[in-house]
C-alpha cells in the first residue's frame, strides 16, 4: 500500500516537472526578447527540474543517493535564477532594449540597435551594384609582388 502511494507520488511529481519544463521550452521559443526568455527559463525550468528531482527523491526513498539528489535540487534552485539574472544584466549592459507591446521590432533589429549598426535589410540592397562594388574594393585583382605573386 505504501509502495503504491510512493510510486504514485513520484510519477505525479515527475509529470508536473515535465509539464513545467515543457512550458519553459515553449516560452523560450515563443517569447519576444531576451528578458522574457530568461525569465521563463529561470522560473519554469527551475520548477520543472525541482519537481522532477523531488519525484526522483520520493522514488528512491531514504539512502545516500537521495541526499545527492536533494543537494542537486538545492544547487539548481540557487544557480538557475542567478544565471538568468546574469544573462539579463549582460543584455541590459549591452544596451538591448526590452520588447514592449507597441514595438514591432524583431530580435535582429534590437541586436542591431544595441550594436549601433543599421538594421539588416531583408529585401536586399537597393542598388545591386553597390554590394559588388564593396566586394571588389576589398579584394585587389593585382597580385602583390612581395609575397611571391600570390593574390592577397
Amino acid at each position: 500500500m505504501i509502495e503504491t502511494i510512493r510510486t504514485g507520488g513520484a510519477v505525479s511529481l515527475v509529470a508536473i516537472g515535465l509539464f513545467f519544463t515543457l512550458v519553459s521550452t515553449v516560452g523560450v521559443l515563443r517569447l519576444p526578447d531576451i528578458y522574457a526568455r530568461s525569465h521563463t527559463a529561470s522560473q519554469a525550468d527551475t520548477l520543472g527540474a525541482g519537481f522532477t528531482l523531488a519525484g526522483v527523491v520520493v522514488a528512491l526513498g531514504v539512502n545516500a543517493t537521495t541526499i545527492k539528489a536533494v543537494l542537486l535540487l538545492f544547487f539548481i534552485f540557487v544557480t538557475n535564477p542567478t544565471a538568468a539574472h546574469a544573462v539579463a544584466r549582460a543584455a541590459h549592459e549591452q544596451g538591448i532594449e526590452p520588447w514592449t507591446t507597441d514595438d514591432d521590432q524583431t530580435d535582429r533589429d534590437l541586436f542591431a540597435a544595441a550594436e549601433d549598426t543599421p538594421s539588416v535589410d531583408r529585401t536586399g540592397p537597393e542598388d545591386p551594384t553597390a554590394a559588388t562594388a564593396d566586394a571588389d574594393e576589398s579584394a585587389p585583382d593585382d597580385p602583390d609582388p612581395s609575397d611571391g605573386g600570390e593574390p592577397a
